[in-house]
């Protein structure tokens, strides 16, 4: 199964981050990277405005992907607020 997770961040997040955040925002991405060699991201990056980040992941199932989601230590501080759609990926560059 495929989700499709976004996470927004509060407003004007890249102009005000503070340095805790910074270091949080690090673990974060740290945790992604983890992910990925798990092979549970499929692909993960935030819009170039800092809006809001996406991430693919691929889960035997929903609460797997919940687990994945919620214990992202950007959500679990709070700095960003998740969103998750179950997905498909239907055509993948090199893939397809």
């Amino acid at each position: 199964m495929q989700f499709l997770i976004i996470k927004k961040p509060r407003e004007n997040f890249i102009n005000t981050m503070t340095d805790t955040e910074s270091e949080i925002m690090s673990f974060h991405f740290e945790y992604l990277k983890q992910k990925l060699k798990e092979g549970k991201l499929v692909m993960a990056g935030p819009v170039t405005t800092g809006d809001f980040g996406v991430s693919i992941i691929e889960t035997e199932t929903e609460e797997e992907a919940l687990d994945i989601m919620n214990n992202d230590p950007a959500v679990l501080a709070g700095i960003m607020k998740p969103t998750i759609y179950p997905y498909r990926v239907s055509l993948l560059r090199g893939r397809d």
